[in-house]
């Protein structure tokens, strides 16, 4: 299983009265951490978006366990939770400068055609980028 880094520093913008990061701005990490992930892989997402092909977000979960501060930094560890040619299901973990775990979240995501929103196949569509995405992601655990 391949994991993309993205290291972000707090800022001031990012947080609340309390100075803690504001829950939404891990969903936008999220979304760099994704986009880090492609780009390590050796894809380009807004190429994609020239070509008329979105990947919206059909599902999102996030749970938090530590809050970051303004001022730290923020390390993003993104992976392929599961691929199916179709669907992809990004895992997430973000940390703190000194290695504990904020937070953990899964989104969900299909290709669709930007005109019609009818999903597409990945495998079909781009066959180079299927190659890398079933190299990469996480390999299911056998049972004994």
């Amino acid at each position: 299983m391949f994991v993309s880094t993205r290291e972000i520093e707090v800022r001031y913008a990012e947080t609340d009265q309390m100075g803690v990061v504001y829950h939404a701005n891990y969903l936008i990490w999220m979304e760099l951490g994704r986009t880090q992930l492609i780009k390590d892989l050796g894809f380009n997402y807004a190429e994609l978006e020239k070509d008329g092909i979105l990947s919206p977000v059909m599902d999102i979960q996030a749970s938090y366990k530590k809050p970051l501060l303004y001022g730290q930094k923020a390390i993003v560890k993104t992976w392929i939770e599961e691929y199916d040619g179709l669907r992809v299901n990004y895992g997430y973990e973000i940390f703190n400068e000194e290695g504990e775990l904020a937070v953990t979240g899964l989104t969900k995501h299909v290709c669709v055609k930007k005109d019609s929103f009818r999903p597409l196949s990945i495998r079909k569509k781009y066959p180079e980028w299927h190659e890398a995405y079933e190299k990469a992601k996480k390999q299911p655990v056998e049972a004994n």
